[in-house]
C-alpha cells in the first residue's frame, strides 16, 4: 500500500521521515515545488507493508477571498462586503505545491495529514484533504496527532491515527470569514475617508497607506489607548500616613498604619497628635504561620510570552519565532498550546532523566528523582486543556548548540528550568506578623524565613524576599523610635507592558495563542503604537485619533466585549454546540449594523482626526474612483454600485470628451461650473462603466439618507436630502427637497428641466464583458419624451415648446415702443410687461445696450444690436439666467451646437444669446443635436431623428 504523508512544513516533513526511517532506506527526490522536497521509505503501519511518500505544504495551501469584482476598494459600496461571495482557493504562488499533491494523491490509497494539532491545522489539513480528494475520490484519510518531533511522539502517533475533525475546521473558516469581512469593510471605510484628508507625516509613501482594522487588533489598540488615557487623566492627589518604626537590640522593624493613608489633611494631624499625646505602643497580636510559595503551572503559549517578555525584553512575536525553531528542531514540544496541566499518560520522569547530564541544572534534576530528597511533587492543573497538545516542556537535552544565538539559550532554559519547577515542592517560609497600638490607631509589622527554598533553587527567575524582625509578645509595651507624619502624592498607573498587554488580550478572550502575538506586531506595523526600551506600549496619534473617533460615535468598537463574543462562538463551532453558519449570520448582521452606524457618523473620525493632524489640500490621485455614499446598485453593469459624487469641471470635460469618442452614443451637456456644484450620481465601475445620473447645477448640498423609495426597483434606492440654491430656482419651489434620482420623482424632473440641466444617463461603455447596450441608450432618449410638461400636463414635448402658452410674435423689433419718458421699450415675450433699454456696465460688455424684464419670475433678456439682425429674443428659464449669474465660469466660448452637427431647418440662429443679470452672454448653452439655444439636447424634438 502506498501512503501520501503531508506536514505543514518542509522541516517538519524531514523530521518525520527521518524518524519513521530511521534514516535507513530514506530516498529523497525532487517535487514540483523546489522547497517541498518528497521522502520515500518502507514502513509498516499496524503489521501492513507500506511505502511511505512524505512531502509538506508551507502554512496554509489556500486563501479566502471575495469574488473578483468584489477585491478592488472602488467596486462596491464597502457595506455590500457583509454579504458578498467569497471563495476558497489555491493562489498563484502554491499552485506548485498543489500539483505536487495532486500527482501523488492520484498513485497512493491512504493520506495521512501531520499537520499541527490545533484548529489552524485542522483547517490546513482539510485544505490538503480537498486537493487530494479532487484527484482521487478513493483515498483513505487519516490524521496523526503529535506534540513533539521525538522518536516516541511520531512512532506512537503513525500506530494510532485518527480521522480529520471537521468541527475543528469550521471553526477557523468562521473565523477566517470575519475577519476577512469586517477587516476589509471597516479598512476601506476608514482608509478611503482619511488617508487623503489629512497630513499623515509619519508614513514616508502616505499616498499607500492603509489605515487597516482588525476585530482582535482594534480591541488590543484599545487597551493600550485606555490605559494612556487613564494616565492622562489623572490628577496626583495629595495624602497623608504615619510611620512608626522601632528599634531593639535584635534589630530595627518598621510598622505601617493599618489606615494605609488619609487625604483629608486635618484629620490626619488630629490622629497623628493623639498618638504623640500618647506615644506608647502595645502589642496587640503576634502571629506565626507557615507560608507556602507554590512553583508556577504548566507551561502554555500566553505565559511562555509573557514570561521571556518580563525576564529577558522579547517581543511576543521574536519569542514565538524562537519557539517554533526550538520545536522544529526537537528541543521543545508544540509551542501553540492553551493546555497548563500534563495527563497522567505523560512520562514526567522520563523527561527529567534526560536533563540528568547538564552542567548546571543536571544536579537538581538529581535530587528531583532521589525518593529520598522528598522533592518530588506532581505538577498542579492550571484548568485549561485545548484537547490538542500538552503543556511546553522540553523533549531533548542540550548543554547549549553552536547554531543557537542567545535568545534560543534563553528561551529553552526557561522551558527547561520552568519545567522542573513544575514538578517541585513548593518554598517554606515561617511568617511572622506583629500588630500594635498606639492611641486607639492600628500598625502592623511582618517579617519572614525561608525555611525551604525547594522549587526557587532551579528556577532562578523567582525570588521570595525574606526579612527578620524583633521577637514581640502579646502585652509588651515600647515607645516607638520614630513616628512621623508624612505625605505624599498619588501616582498614576504605568503604561501596559508586553505582559501586561498580552494578560488583558488572554482575560478578555482577544485572540488566540497562536494570534496574539501577531495582533500585537500589527499594532506597531500600522502606525498605531510604539513599544519602549522596556517594552512599554503608548498609542501613536493616529492610533489615539482612530480609537477617539470610534468612542465619540457611541459605539465601543475598540473595547473587547465584541470579539470576546466571537470568540466564544467561535470555540462552540469547535465543540459542536453551534453550527457554522448560524455564528456566521449572528456576528455580520452585528458588525453590518455597526459599520452602518459608523459610517453615519463618520464625521466624529474626522473631527478626532483633526485634532492631531493638518487638513490636506490635496484631492485623490484617482479622482474618478473617489467613493461617495451609495444611491442602488448600477443596473447598467449590475456589478459596481452608483454613488453621489461632486465632481470638478476639469474631470467632467474629460468624461464628455471620452464619450464623444466612443462614436457619440452618449448624450449630455454640463456647463463648466466650479467645485461647488457638478453633483452626480456615477458607477463605481467607471471607466468600465460610465453609467452616469447627471444633477442640477443650481444644488448646493446633496447627501444620502437611509430612506429608500418605494417606487423605484430593483431596490433598495436610496433618497438624496437635496439644498438647491435659492435665485436659481422658481420662488415656489423648496430650497430643501427629499427626492429620488432614479425617474420617479414629480418634483425632482420639473426643478432639472427648469434649472436646464436634466437627467443625463450616459451609457457610451458597457461593462467589460457584456454585450451592446443600444436599446438601453435608446430608453434612455425616450425618456424625456415621455417626461410630463409643468404647464399643461402632457407628454410629447418639453415645456419650452407648450402649445398652451400664448405664442408671441418671434420678432421683437416691430413692436418696439417708445416710453412716455421717451425711452425704447419691446414686450416681453412671457408677461408682456414693456422691457426698457438698459446699458451693460460690466468690463465686457460696458456700453452694450439690452432690454431686460422688470418681473422676478420670467427674467426676459435680449441684446438690441441682436434685434437688428436676428429673428428675435426669447425668454431664458428663470433658473438659467439666476444660475448664470451666480455662476461666472459658464461664461463665454462657443456653444456646442456648433461643433461637429449641421444646424437643422428652421433653427434659430446663432446669435441669439442668454445673458446674466449683469448683462454679460452666456454662450454655450445649445442644444447639442441640433443647435437651438432655447432648449437642451434632452429634450430637443429632434432628438430621435
Amino acid at each position: 500500500m502506498k501512503v501520501l504523508n503531508v506536514a505543514e512544513k518542509p522541516s517538519v516533513a524531514k523530521a518525520v521521515a527521518t524518524i519513521l526511517s530511521r534514516n535507513q532506506g530514506l530516498r529523497v527526490r525532487e517535487g514540483r515545488s523546489r522547497y517541498n522536497k518528497l521522502f520515500e521509505f518502507n514502513y509498516s503501519i499496524r503489521g501492513q507493508h507500506c511505502q511511505m511518500v512524505v512531502t509538506s505544504v508551507i502554512g496554509h495551501l489556500m486563501e479566502l477571498e471575495f469574488e473578483d469584482r468584489f477585491r478592488k476598494w472602488h467596486s462596491c459600496d464597502p457595506a455590500h462586503l457583509y454579504h458578498a461571495p467569497v471563495r476558497k482557493f489555491v493562489p498563484e504562488d502554491k499552485l506548485d505545491i498543489k500539483r505536487t499533491l495532486e500527482e501523488e494523491a492520484r498513485k497512493c490509497q491512504w493520506l495521512v495529514l501531520w499537520l499541527d494539532c490545533d484548529r489552524e491545522g485542522e483547517n490546513i489539513a482539510f485544505e490538503v484533504l480537498e486537493v487530494c480528494a479532487q484527484v482521487n475520490r478513493h483515498i483513505d484519510v487519516w490524521r496523526a496527532r503529535f506534540s513533539a518531533l521525538i522518536d516516541r511522539e511520531i512512532h506512537e502517533s503513525v500506530q494510532n491515527l485518527v480521522r480529520p475533525n471537521q468541527l475543528f475546521a469550521d471553526a477557523v473558516d468562521v473565523r477566517q470569514e470575519i475577519d476577512l469581512r469586517i477587516g476589509a469593510s471597516f479598512t476601506r471605510f476608514q482608509t478611503m475617508l482619511l488617508r487623503d484628508a489629512f497630513v499623515l507625516d509619519f508614513a514616508a509613501d502616505d499616498r499607500n497607506l492603509v489605515l487597516s482594522y482588525g476585530p482582535c487588533q482594534f480591541p488590543t489598540l484599545g487597551f493600550v489607548v485606555e490605559r494612556y488615557w487613564e494616565i492622562q487623566s489623572h490628577e496626583p492627589e495629595e495624602f497623608w500616613t504615619i510611620n512608626c518604626s522601632h528599634k531593639s537590640d535584635e534589630g530595627t522593624s518598621t510598622f505601617n498604619w493599618m489606615r494605609a493613608h488619609l487625604f483629608d489633611y486635618t484629620c490626619a494631624v488630629i490622629i497623628y497628635e493623639m498618638c504623640i499625646q500618647e506615644p506608647t505602643a502595645t502589642v496587640t497580636k503576634v502571629r506565626q504561620q507557615e507560608k507556602l510559595k507554590y512553583p508556577p503551572h504548566p507551561l502554555n503559549t500566553i505565559e511562555l510570552e509573557k514570561r521571556a517578555s518580563r525576564y529577558f525584553h522579547m517581543s511576543s512575536e521574536h519569542t514565538m519565532k524562537v519557539a517554533e525553531d526550538l520545536y522544529q528542531t526537537g528541543f521543545i514540544s508544540y509551542p501553540r498550546t492553551e493546555t497548563d496541566y500534563f495527563s497522567e499518560r505523560t512520562d514526567l520522569h522520563g523527561i527529567v532523566q534526560e536533563q540528568l547530564g547538564h552542567p548546571i541544572w543536571g544536579s537538581y534534576a538529581q535530587r528531583l528523582l532521589d525518593p529520598g530528597a522528598g522533592l518530588w511533587r506532581n505538577p498542579s492543573n492550571g484548568g485549561h486543556d485545548d484537547k490538542a497538545h500538552p503543556p511546553i516542556h522540553p523533549t531533548k537535552f542540550s548543554a547549549g548548540e553552536s547554531g543557537w544565538s542567545q535568545d534560543h539559550q534563553r528561551l529553552y532554559e526557561l522551558v527547561v528550568r520552568h519545567f522542573l519547577a513544575c514538578v517541585s515542592q513548593p518554598a517554606v517560609g515561617a511568617e511572622t506578623i506583629v500588630e500594635i497600638d498606639i492611641a486607639g490607631e492600628s500598625f502592623s509589622s511582618s517579617g519572614r524565613v525561608i525555611i525551604a527554598k525547594n522549587y526557587l533553587d532551579v528556577y532562578r527567575f523567582e525570588s521570595w524576599g525574606g526579612s527578620m524582625i524583633p521577637t514581640y509578645v502579646f502585652g509588651q509595651q515600647f515607645i516607638p523610635t520614630t513616628l512621623t507624619l508624612d505625605s505624599g502624592v498619588t501616582r498614576p498607573p504605568p503604561l501596559l507592558s508586553e505582559a501586561d498587554l498580552l494578560n488583558c488580550m488572554d482575560k478578555a478572550g482577544i485572540g488566540t495563542d497562536a494570534t496574539m502575538h501577531d495582533h500585537i506586531k500589527k499594532l506597531l506595523d500600522r502606525f498605531y503604537a510604539t513599544k519602549d526600551s522596556n517594552t512599554r506600549f503608548s498609542p501613536t496619534n493616529l492610533g489615539e485619533a482612530l480609537v477617539m473617533g470610534y468612542d465619540d460615535m457611541g459605539y465601543e468598537l475598540w473595547k473587547p466585549y465584541l470579539r470576546s463574543m466571537m470568540e466564544c462562538d467561535m470555540k462552540a463551532v469547535s465543540i459542536g454546540t453551534k453550527r457554522r453558519n448560524e455564528v456566521l449570520t449572528t456576528c455580520l448582521e452585528q458588525m453590518k449594523a455597526c459599520f452602518l452606524d459608523a459610517r453615519l457618523n463618520k464625521v466624529k473620525l474626522l473631527e478626532a482626526m483633526a485634532l492631531f493632524f493638518e487638513r490636506s489640500n490635496r484631492s485623490s490621485g484617482d479622482e474618478q474612483h473617489e467613493v461617495g455614499d451609495v444611491v442602488r446598485q448600477c443596473t447598467l453593469c449590475q456589478e459596481s454600485d452608483m454613488v453621489l459624487r461632486r465632481k470638478p469641471d476639469q474631470d467632467l470635460r474629460k468624461m464628455i470628451g471620452l464619450a464623444k469618442h466612443q462614436n457619440r452614443l452618449c448624450y449630455f451637456e454640463t456647463s463648466s461650473e466650479s467645485s461647488d456644484g457638478n453633483f452626480m450620481v456615477g458607477c463605481l465601475g467607471y471607466p468600465q462603466c460610465r453609467n452616469v445620473v447627471w444633477l442640477p447645477g443650481s444644488i448646493s448640498e446633496a447627501a444620502i439618507t437611509t430612506i429608500s423609495c418605494n417606487h423605484c426597483t430593483p431596490g433598495p434606492v436610496y433618497k438624496i436630502q437635496f439644498k438647491f440654491r435659492r435665485l436659481e430656482i422658481p420662488p415656489n419651489y423648496n430650497i430643501d427637497h427629499l427626492g429620488c434620482v432614479c425617474g420617479c420623482d414629480e418634483i425632482l424632473r420639473q426643478l432639472t428641466e427648469i434649472c436646464g440641466t436634466g437627467s443625463r444617463i450616459c451609457s457610451t461603455v458597457p461593462a467589460r464583458g457584456r454585450g451592446s447596450n443600444a436599446s438601453s441608450t435608446n430608453a434612455q432618449r425616450s425618456n424625456t419624451r415621455q417626461t410630463a410638461c409643468i404647464h399643461c400636463s402632457q407628454t410629447g414635448h418639453s415645456s419650452n415648446d407648450c402649445p398652451s402658452r400664448v405664442p408671441r410674435s418671434r420678432n421683437s423689433q416691430s413692436h418696439r415702443t417708445n416710453m412716455p419718458s421717451g425711452e425704447s421699450s419691446i414686450p416681453c415675450n412671457v408677461c408682456g410687461t414693456p422691457c426698457i433699454l438698459r446699458t451693460a456696465n460690466t468690463e465686457n460688455n460696458r456700453g452694450r445696450k439690452f432690454y431686460s424684464c422688470q418681473s422676478q419670475e420670467c427674467n426676459f433678456f435680449v441684446w438690441e444690436d441682436s434685434l437688428n439682425s436676428s429673428s428675435g429674443g426669447r425668454s431664458a428659464q428663470p433658473a438659467t439666467a439666476r444660475s448664470s449669474a451666480s455662476n461666472p465660469s459658464r461664461r463665454g466660448g462657443r456653444g456646442r451646437g456648433d461643433r461637429g452637427r449641421g444646424r437643422q431647418s428652421g433653427a434659430r440662429t446663432s446669435d441669439t444669446t442668454f445673458v446674466s443679470a449683469t448683462g454679460d452672454p452666456v454662450s454655450g448653452r445649445r442644444c447639442f443635436v441640433c443647435g437651438d439655444p432655447s432648449h437642451f439636447a434632452n429634450v430637443c424634438p429632434n432628438r430621435g431623428m
